[in-house]
């Protein structure tokens, strides 16, 4: 299905398949397979050994790696995450997203934007893709605490990084992605200067964790408090276009 064109009038064609499991995953799940295969066929220690292995099943599966269906519209912003919209909220972007950073990029204009947090829990998919397509302008890591990341603070206080994209007429989307309690570790996909496309792979952070997503000026958000998101299929809004929304939890 990788690759292939789908759309609402009934071309291309998908079927289930098992996600693959990303790279960067698999030693991982190698290491705890060979511990869990050691006190099983080597010491025979099976009240250790059987945890383990099912422990690596559950490794394989935090770093599986589906694909996706992303829409090819202009004016969507898609999810970057999977996970559950845990706030909305009016505020000013990070320092680090504003300006110019000295590279004589301009960052996101001064001013109040909305801000979609999303958090992912350890059974959500971590890899971590574009919302729009353009180029990547700026990408600022920044060492700091591990406290839950579904608290506001951890937006200004944890480990994080913001990635910031422009596209080509000048519309830029930023969002930070933000290490939690058990998340120790953010790798990135892409450098500044690169060129993604919409729903791209860029990054993951490893065993929960948060990810901010700041909308232009203008643009209010497609979904709701409390509603799950898909990583690369889920609108989050489109470009320009303000609208209130409400839903009820059922």
């Amino acid at each position: 299905m990788a690759g292939e064109l789908l759309d609402n009038k009934g071309r291309g064609d998908a079927a289930w398949q098992w996600p693959a499991i990303h790279p960067e995953g698999r030693k991982f799940g190698l290491i705890a397979f060979a511990v869990s295969m050691l006190f099983l066929l080597v010491f025979d220690w099976e009240l250790v050994g059987w945890p383990l292995l099912a422990l690596t099943g559950g490794v394989f599966a935090f770093f599986r790696d589906p694909e996706r269906v992303v829409p090819l519209d202009d004016h969507c912003i898609v999810s970057p995450a999977d996970g559950m919209v845990s706030q909305i909220c009016e505020m000013d972007p990070p320092a680090e997203l504003m300006g110019d950073d000295g590279s004589g990029v301009l960052g996101l204009a001064p001013g109040k934007v909305t801000r979609i947090s999303i958090f992912m829990s350890v059974f959500d998919v971590h890899i971590n893709r574009a919302p729009i397509g353009g180029t990547v302008r700026r990408l600022v890591y920044i060492p700091g605490k591990f406290m839950n990341a579904d608290l506001d603070k951890a937006s200004d206080e944890n480990e994080r990084q913001h990635i910031l994209i422009e596209r080509g007429d000048g519309v830029a989307i930023a969002f930070t992605q933000i290490a939690g309690l058990v998340a120790r570790r953010i790798v990135p996909f892409v450098k500044p200067g690169d060129m993604i496309a919409a729903g791209q792979r860029v990054g993951l952070i490893r065993f929960g964790s948060r990810v901010d997503v700041y909308l232009p000026q203008g643009t209010d958000p497609k979904v709701l408090i409390g509603q799950k998101m898909v990583a690369g299929e889920t609108v989050l809004a489109e470009i320009g276009r303000q609208q209130l929304i409400e839903g009820i939890a059922q």
